[in-house]
């Protein structure tokens, strides 16, 4: 991947990990982490930023765009964000902790 980023950019791209029991099972099964990152950023950007921020090898990225759900308070309805997910898939060897705590 010859493409270069600003630094900047790949700062913005990933948002927040995501912790459940779906993103922890396959990171145990799968050696995949999951990030919620910015709604415009494609493929090569979330990869070029999970390799600098995290300093791992990344072999293939995933990415699925999750809808804001429909939430209701009394007699006012209103929508949630919709937000991108993506499931980074990392090289053979390479492990991402995001627990530091351990």
């Amino acid at each position: 991947m010859n493409t270069i980023f600003r630094e900047e950019r790949l700062l913005q791209i990933i948002e927040a990990p995501v912790i459940s029991e779906k993103s922890t099972r396959v990171a145990d099964k799968h050696q995949q982490a999951v990030f919620r990152v910015i709604c415009d950023a494609t493929k090569a950007e979330i990869k070029a930023a999970v390799q600098h921020l995290f300093k791992v090898e990344v072999d293939t990225v995933q990415v699925v765009n999750v809808k804001g759900k429909h939430k209701r308070s009394g007699r006012f309805v209103g929508k949630r964000k919709d937000w991108k997910k993506a499931y980074v898939c990392l090289k053979a060897g390479q492990e991402l902790n995001l627990v530091q705590g351990e």
